[in-house]
C-alpha cells in the first residue's frame, strides 16, 4: 500500500473543502483585535502579522475604523529598547468593526448553476 505524501493529502483535503474560503490576514487580525486585545508590532508577529502598521492603515482607510494607537518601549529581538505603537480598538468601533468583520468573512454568492434548472 502506497502512503500519500503531504502534497497529496493537503490536495485531499482542498478538494473536499472546496466551498470554504480561508480566513483572510486582515479578518483574522480584526477578529483578535474584536475580543479586546491590544497588541503592537512584535507581539502581532506571534499571529501571523509581519507588517501590522499596513493592516491597521487598510483597516482604517479601506474599512473606516478609528483605533487607538499608544506609544510604548519594548526590546527589539536584540534586546535593545525600541519606541512601538501599541494599537487597540475602542468600544466605540465595535459594532462598524462586526460589520466590516462580516463583509470580510461573507460567503460567495456564486452559485453552481444547477438551481432552478428544471
Amino acid at each position: 500500500m502506497k502512503m500519500a505524501t503531504h502534497s497529496e493529502e493537503q490536495s485531499r483535503l482542498r478538494k473536499a473543502n472546496i466551498n470554504a474560503r480561508p480566513i483572510s490576514k486582515i479578518a483574522r487580525i480584526l477578529s483578535v483585535f474584536l475580543t479586546g486585545a491590544s497588541f503592537n508590532r512584535f507581539e502581532a508577529e506571534r499571529i501571523g502579522d509581519h507588517c501590522l502598521h499596513s493592516t491597521i492603515s487598510d483597516l482604517t482607510n479601506r474599512h473606516g475604523l478609528n483605533f487607538k494607537r499608544q506609544n510604548e518601549r519594548v526590546p527589539n529581538h536584540w534586546g535593545k529598547p525600541c519606541t512601538v505603537v501599541r494599537y487597540s480598538l475602542p468600544e466605540s468601533e465595535r459594532q462598524k468593526a462586526m460589520a466590516v468583520m462580516k463583509w470580510l468573512t461573507r460567503k460567495s454568492d456564486i452559485s453552481d448553476g444547477e438551481e432552478g434548472d428544471e
